[in-house]
């Protein structure tokens, strides 16, 4: 686990700590390793959490099934990215998602009930660490508003449009590579995949953008 503390050290859950205090962190928290290759699931809806998970490695995807099998992709995971927080619940805390690995990848996992507590050791960066999780959990939830602003557009071209805009800000650059291939776009806007495909290609032939599989370029 200690070759992922740079990683860690780029978590929200960690801002302002060394490496060193992290290292120390890590038993009082009974922090604990994880490899989970592609394709696996991390977690599945409904089953019970109770601990709080850094992406060290990889990358993951936050989804939901319905009945007929109709995928929508909530969210991404990228290394450093804290998760499983919006689970916790007095009365209940299941995971409300399906959270699967796209690549093989690595969790850090957490005690919550430890971070929640009073420290034994009376370490100093614990009480810095609470704090840090709830900047965290405001963090996820400014994300979860924002797709809720592309989803809210009427259209396919208005959702594509959105999204593409604000990948584009925040990577800084006209020029970027989104983290999803055609169908897993589709199931993060909610659209038809072939749908969204002739968009895609309506723009393109408009000239308000190109693209390269998931490379686009803002004209």
């Amino acid at each position: 686990m200690l070759e992922y503390l740079s990683v860690l050290k780029k978590s929200p859950l960690f801002q302002g700590a060394s490496e060193k205090e992290i290292e120390q962190m890590l038993p009082c928290l009974q922090a604990r390793s994880r490899m989970v290759r592609k394709g696996d699931f991390v977690l599945r809806q409904g089953q019970p959490v109770n601990g709080l998970m850094i992406l060290a490695k990889g990358c993951l995807h936050m989804q939901r099934d319905d009945y007929w099998g109709n995928r929508s992709i909530l969210t991404t995971v990228n290394p450093g990215e804290l998760f499983g927080a919006a689970y916790f619940a007095p009365e209940n805390s299941t995971a409300l998602h399906d959270v699967k690995a796209v690549e093989d990848s690595v969790v850090v996992c957490f005690d919550v009930k430890k971070l929640l507590s009073v420290c034994p050791s009376a370490c100093r960066f614990h009480t810095m660490a609470v704090q840090n999780l709830f900047f965290a959990v405001s963090g996820k939830n400014r994300k979860l508003l924002q797709k809720l602003d592309h989803l809210s557009k009427r259209s396919t071209r208005e959702k594509l449009l959105s999204y593409l805009s604000a990948e584009s800000a925040r990577q800084g650059s006209a020029n970027f590579t989104i983290p999803f291939s055609r169908q897993q776009l589709a199931d993060y806007l909610s659209v038809d995949r072939s749908a969204m495909s002739r968009e895609l290609c309506r723009l393109q032939k408009e000239g308000l953008l190109s693209f390269d599989r998931n490379h686009f370029s803002l004209h």
